[in-house]
């Protein structure tokens, strides 16, 4: 087997994974099997996995579809050991060990957390073991319900950041980004292939599949996370034959995002996943474009507004007069300070603050373009 992938990131859906509101296990029997062939041939594969939820509310035999946050806590905590469970039995018939992780923002978006929970996953990986990571559901109450990632499609894109993922493979029951709805639209098409992800790009976009917290709304949303981070995406049905030892052999299949970017260093990937960020400040259109295309650092000249409460070496994101994200980085200044210095020359920072930290508003070293 040719690969032209040596690690990648596999998200599971939950419709992918049940069969009504039951796990399907032949289904994920065939995707195991997938993923066995993969290890075999030397692919280091990483499993971010939905379906918690939908397994206890199976086992608890509730039939409602509530959506509040402590009776999702309840049914993961349920369901995350049948799904593991499930995982174990059907990897150990390859004589494969897996391992669970679960994650919520808050362990990512702390620096010395990020690089542990990277460390872990590389030294999986090195002991030939599949790591399987979910969202930690169980912890998501409503004091620290602001912790959330969100859902499964954002964490897939943060994890193939964290571990430098050649690859991430959104798997669902769709065959991938379509026009429009084929399920409503007999003239929808299939997009193989996406350059760029924009308006007409994101106005293709439906609402969630049946039963699934994501819809492709946030796939595209993980896919340009993915992308500006230097992972090539795939969104594709994990009911297509062999699809994971096809992909990697390069054949086009489903939705290909490729990737926007050349492979980062871990901290600025840190950086732009966003997690960390206070608040931010708006730019103005020399500034925007000095950053874009030249690579140019931040200055308070350019600098219009500010938004949130932050420190100075907190992460901020970069808006323009619209309010699209550009760039994420590192403030210099804190939210206080770059309010009385924005707009100003940089030569006349210690002049209004008595002090200064630098010329820049945020450096180029610690800027990352979105």
């Amino acid at each position: 087997m040719k690969q032209r992938y040596r690690r990648i990131v596999v998200k599971l859906g939950t419709n992918l994974l049940t069969d009504g509101d039951q796990l399907d296990m032949e289904q994920i029997g065939g995707i195991v099997a997938q993923i066995a062939a993969l290890r075999q041939a030397g692919t280091e594969v990483i499993v971010v996995t939905s379906g918690a939820v939908a397994a206890g509310r199976a086992r608890l035999g509730v039939a409602q579809r509530r959506r509040d946050i402590p009776f999702r806590g309840v049914l993961a905590a349920i369901g995350q050991g049948r799904l593991m469970q499930a995982y174990d039995t059907l990897f150990a018939a390859h004589d494969i060990v897996v391992a669970q992780t679960l994650l919520t923002r808050r362990d990512l978006s702390d620096r010395v957390s990020y690089l542990n929970a990277r460390n872990t996953l590389l030294a999986l990986l090195g002991y030939k073991v599949v790591p399987i990571i979910n969202e930690n559901d169980t912890v998501a109450l409503e004091e620290v319900a602001e912790s959330r990632i969100g859902e499964n499609d954002t964490l897939a894109a943060l994890t193939a950041n964290l571990v430098d993922a050649d690859l991430l493979v959104m798997l669902m029951t769709r065959e991938g980004l379509y026009t429009a709805d084929p399920t409503t639209n007999p003239d929808a098409t299939l997009v193989a292939r996406v350059e760029r992800i924009d308006a007409s790009v994101e106005a293709y976009a439906g609402a969630s599949e049946r039963g699934g917290t994501g819809g492709m709304v946030t796939k595209l949303q993980a896919a340009r996370l993915a992308t500006s981070g230097g992972s090539d995406v795939v969104i594709a049905s994990g009911r297509e034959t062999d699809v994971l030892p096809r992909l990697v052999q390069g054949e086009s299949i489903g939705t290909l995002f490729p990737a926007s970017a050349d492979r980062m260093e871990s901290r600025k990937r840190w950086i732009l996943s966003g997690l960390s960020i206070k608040g931010g400040v708006v730019v103005d259109e020399g500034a925007a474009k000095a950053m874009t295309e030249r690579n140019t650092s931040l200055l308070p000249a350019g600098v219009k507004e500010t938004h949130g409460v932050f420190s100075r070496g907190e992460t901020i994101e970069v808006l323009t007069l619209e309010g699209s994200r550009i760039a994420c980085g590192i403030a210099n200044y804190d939210s206080v300070e770059m309010a009385s210095i924005m707009g100003a020359k940089s030569t006349d920072i210690v002049t209004i603050l008595g002090h200064d930290y630098g010329a820049e508003a945020v450096h180029r070293d610690n800027l990352v373009i979105v």
